[in-house]
């Protein structure tokens, strides 16, 4: 299945829209990942844990963006649009979202 931000794929025409798919994460950031982000954003460089993190919610959520494509018979998700947001009490958790256009190329 090819996954595209574009909303074409140049060498490949289009030949059925399917619809809208979209996956879906949400994952809680521990305590410890928080005080240690905390002390780096202090003293300077990256978090590496949530890094980590945002690049397992971003996977999981194209991953079943992809799944829901697959069941609708698609060959390709393209204008994949991805959202991050925190949500829950005081922000303690990461939502991911992807959304694009199933289609059969």
């Amino acid at each position: 299945m090819i996954l595209s931000t574009t909303n074409t794929l140049e060498t490949h025409p289009v030949k059925d829209y399917l619809g809208i798919v979209s996956g879906e994460t949400i994952i809680g950031a521990n305590i410890f990942k928080d005080f240690f982000a905390g002390i780096r954003d202090i003293v300077g460089g990256r978090s590496g844990s949530y890094e980590k993190v945002l690049r397992e919610a971003k996977e999981t959520a194209l991953k079943e963006m992809e799944e829901q494509a697959f069941k609708l018979g698609a060959t390709a998700v393209i204008g994949i649009d991805l959202d991050y947001e925190t949500v829950g009490k005081n922000g303690g958790m990461l939502m991911v979202t992807a959304s694009g256009t199933a289609v059969k190329i």
